[in-house]
């Protein structure tokens, strides 16, 4: 390893792994040094730079803890984590596509009967979601869970406080035998990612926006099928075609229709105005 060169480094650091018992990780490795070498050499990184991105990463992982994961931002604004699930997550023609799972995300949401509210005591607009969870020939799944959570009207997560109650606007459903569900939320709205730290500075030194356009996460599954982790975003929304962490696809974009009157089979406690959202999810078979 003496005599190494610009030429001989790359080959040098792949073979120094070559006794590595596993061989995903020596496969992962291999390629990751592969394409990091082949990107210095291509921008003829300079040592000022090198050391702008050790401060960025370094202030990403400092800034994370439970309630904000800045590394999982680093991934979304940079197109890594839309990537990895284009990848992973191919759908059959008719699934419902998998997109991003955001860093707001958290389990032991309550489970909660049909027609339930997420947003209790939450000011905001009403919103009746319903629709089916199917499965690739339109035969309803019964007892599928749907995990929903989402902003607020200010575009706040209960994680981030501005007054929202802990595991605020976050609820379990299942479907019925049917595949029905139905439960009650407020109108979420665009919002900015956080953009105090290491990635709105990239945000700002790129001339782009740091917002999302109003959305409804789910993760979706039952017994026998894959889940889906996705969202369904608000048609009209300005930040649709330009959703800073690449999440929206045009088969999840949805109308929030409004209602001046309640309609018959709304669930108690809705009030009118108020808008009606429809989807039906479907799901792929476990392989």
């Amino acid at each position: 390893m003496r005599n190494l060169s610009e030429a001989n480094l790359t080959q040098t650091v792949i073979d120094s792994m070559k006794e590595g018992q596993d061989a995903r990780t020596k496969e992962i490795l291999t390629s990751l040094v592969r394409h990091l070498h082949a990107f210095i050499r291509e921008v003829r990184l300079t040592k000022e730079e090198w050391l702008t991105g050790i401060e960025l990463l370094t202030a990403a992982g400092q800034l994370s803890d439970a309630n904000r994961q800045e590394v999982i931002l680093l991934s979304d604004t940079l197109g890594i984590t839309a990537l990895k699930d284009f990848v992973n997550h191919g759908h059959a023609p008719g699934a419902t596509e998998y997109t991003i799972l955001g860093p707001f995300y958290r389990d032991g949401a309550a489970e909660m009967p049909a027609g339930a509210s997420i947003a209790e005591g939450i000011p905001g607009e009403p919103v009746l979601v319903s629709g089916r969870v199917l499965d690739g020939e339109g035969q309803p799944i019964a007892g599928a869970l749907l995990d929903v959570w989402q902003a607020s009207g200010e575009g706040f997560y209960d994680v981030q406080g501005q007054g929202l109650p802990d595991m605020g606007l976050r609820g379990r459903f299942r479907s019925d035998a049917e595949g029905a569900f139905h439960f009650r939320t407020i109108r979420p709205s665009s919002y900015p990612i956080p953009f105090d730290g290491p990635v709105g500075q990239m945000l700002i030194a790129t001339a782009r926006h740091p917002y999302r356009p109003a959305h409804i996460h789910f993760i979706v599954s039952a017994e026998g099928f894959e889940p889906v982790t996705t969202e369904l975003y608000a048609e009209g929304d300005p930040y649709l075609e330009s959703d800073a962490v690449f999440g929206v696809r045009d088969s999840l974009v949805v109308k929030f229709e409004r209602r001046e009157e309640i309609e018959d089979g709304a669930p108690d406690g809705l009030s009118a105005p108020y808008y009606h959202v429809t989807y039906d999810f479907v799901l792929e078979p476990e392989e």
